[in-house]
């Protein structure tokens, strides 16, 4: 029995001697911060595989801003892959700017992907976001005023993070998306482009009079237009675009009458070269016609030297106008 009890007492020496070895260093800090943590709870979190330097520091930390955070609540938030030191440093920050921040809510905001601690910077120095982000493409907004002029704008905003809306908040994209809509609507609704340059703060009141951080993780504190400049004559272009559409249409319907008028022509000419073969071919059927007389008796020799002397003085008639004459007597005589 004398044995057990050595042995049972030795165990407990060397489990003290491990503890105090690999934690030893960590609950002396923690003892000499006034952050106590015992030596069984080290070991817990050893075994629920827990950084217990990072929960000694940041208790350590929290102790010395007056903070009530217990080691459980830290082991929680650790164990659900939370950032203890960053919601820690983000709860201190709030409390000294006297901003109303509690554990889970910063935890909440922790988990959700958000940086707590940035934002309550943020709530105690705004942030200024351009509008358009340089780094996301187009370095302008353009806008084209009722006059047909374009502008080029960029506008710069001053934000600050709401804690409240922070969670389920729309994001940074959501705040240059909306203010370089109202920046457009705005230029757009201007008669003309001299009203805008003449007072750029007009796009500033317009825009932030329609509540665009509603919804946003984010509270609009000002909106500043730091540039604009005057782009190209749209109304002009696309009356040139038009007129130059137009110009082609015309053209197009030109051609079309072009086309039919050649194809008309063509069908007049063979019109004219079928009337012709048709003149030729009656004109074939006269000595038939002559020689179908004599048979008959219905014609005499003087009448036929008559209409011979006629045609005749018909051909010199011509022949003195100037007109070419044809060879029908001569045509007649073959036939006969």
């Amino acid at each position: 029995m004398g044995y057990i009890v050595l042995g049972f007492v030795v165990l407990i020496f060397l489990v003290f001697i491990i503890l105090a070895f690999k934690y030893g260093w960590l609950w002396i800090q923690a003892m000499a911060s006034g952050a106590r943590v015992r030596l069984v709870n080290l070991l817990g979190m050893s075994l629920r595989k827990i950084n217990a330097t990072t929960i000694v520091n940041a208790r350590i930390q929290a102790v010395k801003a007056g903070l009530v955070v217990s080691t459980d609540e830290m082991e929680t938030h650790y164990l659900a892959r939370g950032n203890v030191l960053n919601v820690v440093r983000a709860l201190i920050a709030a409390s000294k700017a006297d901003i109303e921040l509690t554990w889970d809510r910063a935890c909440a905001i922790d988990l959700a992907g958000r940086d707590i601690f940035e934002a309550v910077q943020w709530s105690v120095h705004p942030k200024v976001i351009d509008c358009p982000d340089p780094n996301r493409g187009r370095p302008t907004i353009d806008a084209v005023a009722m006059d047909g002029i374009q502008l080029k704008a960029k506008a710069r905003v001053t934000v600050r993070a709401n804690l409240d809306r922070l969670v389920g908040g729309a994001t940074e994209e959501t705040i240059i998306a909306r203010v370089g809509e109202g920046i457009v609507t705005t230029i757009g609704s201007a008669q003309t482009h001299k009203a805008v340059l003449e007072n750029p703060d007009l796009i500033s009141r317009s825009v932030l009079a329609k509540g665009l951080d509603s919804g946003t993780a984010f509270e609009i504190l000002s909106i500043d237009i730091a540039d604009v400049d005057v782009g190209v004559n749209i109304g002009a272009k696309l009356q040139m675009d038009q007129a130059e559409a137009d110009k082609r249409v015309a053209q197009a319907k030109a051609e079309e009458r072009r086309a039919l008028a050649q194809a008309q022509e063509q069908e007049m000419i063979a019109q004219q070269a079928e009337n012709r073969a048709k003149v030729v071919l009656a004109e074939a059927e006269v000595p038939i016609a002559i020689a179908e007389s004599f048979k008959t008796g219905k014609l005499g020799i003087m009448d036929y030297y008559r209409l011979k002397n006629i045609i005749a003085d018909t051909d010199m008639r011509d022949a003195i106008a100037g007109k070419d004459v044809g060879g029908q007597g001569s045509g007649d005589d073959s036939g006969l």
